[in-house]
């Protein structure tokens, strides 16, 4: 523990409070609430923890605090933090599944739509539903039943909607916003548990239709009673009322939680969401902190009911959501409740032999690497390549790596201004030096360890621009690869020498992957190079034919053998002038140079 935390942990306030966690780079890594700053924060450096928190608290250089007036304000600045900060230990591993709502439009003449995101000043929604066809068989029956809009913008005459009764057509005549705000409350009332008395409605107008011998009429009530009896009836009701409402059940193991929330709409159990994240904290107020992230991250919407475990603190959850919290105590409602817990505790159990070989692969991959190479765990990893085809068009990559894990929103593309055409390590000291000079200028996170794909000599030329020119001291490795360009070896130290590391073992396995990464991306980047490149020497010289046109053709046709081969027509379907298109046809079949570079390009 160095002074800093220490002199910090000894005036820490009595207070509710927001904790924030920073690592060596100056970044938020964690945030986190207290109900006592100074219990829960010291908890973090005394005592024994499992791995995961040792892990946090390993990384953890530096903290800030901010104080509130009651927990629940600690609570909600919590979630504004997170939400600020994205820090990497609050990340909840969540399935990526979101779930379909019917969401009628806060529009002058509103629209029935299906959307799986969640705005509610936009509008008002139902659901969620287990899945898109059973929202599109719901929007589709609602289409028939209710004269709203159904057009995506309003057109200038009346559609077939209007003629089939099934639009109030307001791009020909004025309609009463009284008219809409009925509509909307039938609408609601009917998704609520109200088709049955619609249904009932129906059959009485189908009845009077038949004694009126108007069959016709009276065969399309009939098929829309059909339709709600398919769509609204066909899942076994399993509970006595229709309140919507969201059952939450958690379990706790090895440093892990796994949420399981029922959806209940009109009194059926309809899906399941699951969640599995690191916890840190107590596990109630962890729940607290998934609640107010489940419903604050719009994907979800707030129920008229929520249920929760009895462990949870409901003067909280009350003050945290706009909705009735309960706690069951007896009956099929706290069943339901128990069934969610139970069920956590088995997703739980069957993720962790998942969830402790992702570990290995990722972050225990980096602790490995960093016990070889005695250096700190690269926890962020650069990796560096260079890319041409004999000396034609030179570029360089830079991928990162955080934890273990590609982290793709800090790629960079490097096209060389400086460099010779044949100069690797020319390339290299360039790119080098671009990259941390931004970085030290724009005061971005340092990496833990630089990986330079190439041997020796590439390794002291990222040495002399870090060292001798910009200051900074970041452990430098080199990958040298055997004749069938496969890693070989790790190259570490002054001198460079070669590290012995197993090739079967964790951390040779994320230095592949690492090195196979910055290569693709650095062969991605100078085929793209070289492709407009070559468009744009073929296409020189044509008049009407500019940057822009030159890469809508590229985009049109693929390859430039397709325009090539393109004919005055498709040419013209691709965008062009006829003048362009008859231009650019004579300028083709025009005998090719062999000094043009694309005719080997097929």
């Amino acid at each position: 523990m160095n002074e800093i935390i220490e002199h910090k942990l000894s005036i820490l306030p009595d207070f509710p409070g927001c904790y924030l966690m920073k690592d060596r780079q100056g970044t938020v890594i964690y945030v986190g609430k207290a109900k006592v700053l100074k219990n829960r924060v010291r908890s973090y450096f005394t005592g024994s923890h499992d791995g995961k928190t040792q892990r946090l608290v390993g990384e953890i250089e530096d903290f800030e605090y901010i104080i509130t007036n009651s927990e629940i304000e600690a609570l909600i600045l919590e979630l504004n933090m997170i939400k600020k900060y994205d820090p990497k230990y609050n990340i909840m591993l969540k399935d990526d599944k979101t779930y379909p709502y019917l969401k009628i439009t806060n529009e002058r003449h509103p629209k029935l739509i299906i959307t799986r995101k969640v705005n509610k000043k936009t509008g008002k929604y139902f659901g969620p539903y287990p899945n898109a066809t059973a929202a599109h068989e719901t929007k589709k029956l609602l289409d028939r039943l209710y004269p709203y809009r159904k057009c995506q913008s309003i057109p200038t005459r009346a559609c077939l909607y209007y003629h089939i009764g099934q639009c109030l057509a307001p791009c020909i005549k004025e309609v009463p916003a009284d008219a809409y705000t009925e509509m909307i409350q039938d609408i609601t009332r009917f998704l609520n548990g109200g088709y049955k008395q619609v249904k009932k409605e129906l059959q009485q107008k189908m009845n009077e239709s038949a004694e009126e011998l108007e069959f016709e009429r009276a065969k399309e009530y009939r098929d829309q009673i059909t339709n709600i009896e398919t769509v609204m009836e066909k899942q076994n009701m399993n509970a006595n009322d229709f309140t919507d409402r969201d059952v939450f059940g958690y379990a706790v193991d090895k440093g892990w939680m796994c949420v399981q929330v029922f959806f209940v709409r009109q009194g059926k159990l309809i899906e399941r969401d699951v969640s599995i994240f690191p916890a840190y904290q107590d596990p109630e107020d962890e729940l607290l902190t998934f609640l107010g992230r489940f419903y604050g991250e719009g994907q979800h919407l707030l129920p008229k009911e929520v249920f929760l475990p009895e462990s949870v603190d409901l003067s909280l959850a009350e003050q945290l959501l706009d909705t009735t919290v309960f706690v069951p105590q007896r009956g099929k409602k706290k069943d339901l409740v128990q069934l969610a817990q139970k069920n956590a505790t088995i997703a739980l159990n069957a993720k962790f032999q998942l969830i402790e070989r992702q570990e290995e692969r990722t972050i225990g991959a980096c602790e490995e690497l960093g016990k070889v190479m005695a250096i700190s765990t690269p926890l962020r990893i650069e990796a560096f390549d260079n890319s041409h085809t004999h000396g034609v068009e030179p570029v360089s990559a830079m991928i990162s790596f955080i934890d273990g894990r590609p982290n793709r929103k800090d790629y960079r593309k490097y096209k060389t201004k400086t460099a010779a055409a044949h100069d690797d390590y020319g390339a290299m000291r360039e790119v080098i030096r671009r990259r941390y000079t931004r970085v030290l200028k724009d005061q971005l996170p340092l990496p833990d360890l630089i990986v330079i794909d190439g041997g020796k000599g590439q390794m002291e030329v990222a040495r002399e621009v870090l060292e001798d020119e910009l200051g900074l001291a970041i452990p430098i490795a080199g990958l040298a690869k055997d004749d069938k360009h496969n890693t070989a070896q790790l190259l570490y130290g002054s001198p460079p020498e070669i590290v012995a590391l197993k090739k079967t073992s964790e951390a040779f396995y994320l230095l592949q992957r690492v090195q196979d990464e910055v290569h693709r991306f650095a062969i991605t980047f100078h085929r793209q190079r070289r492709g407009a490149s070559s468009l744009t020497s073929s296409l020189d010289g044509i008049e009407g034919v500019g940057p822009k046109r030159k890469q809508q053709l590229l985009k049109h046709f693929k390859t430039v053998k397709a325009i090539r081969q393109a004919t005055e027509e498709e040419l013209k379907e691709a965008g062009l002038p006829l003048k362009v298109a008859s231009d650019l046809l004579a300028h083709f079949q025009q005998p090719v140079t062999t000094e043009d570079p694309l005719t080997d390009e097929g």
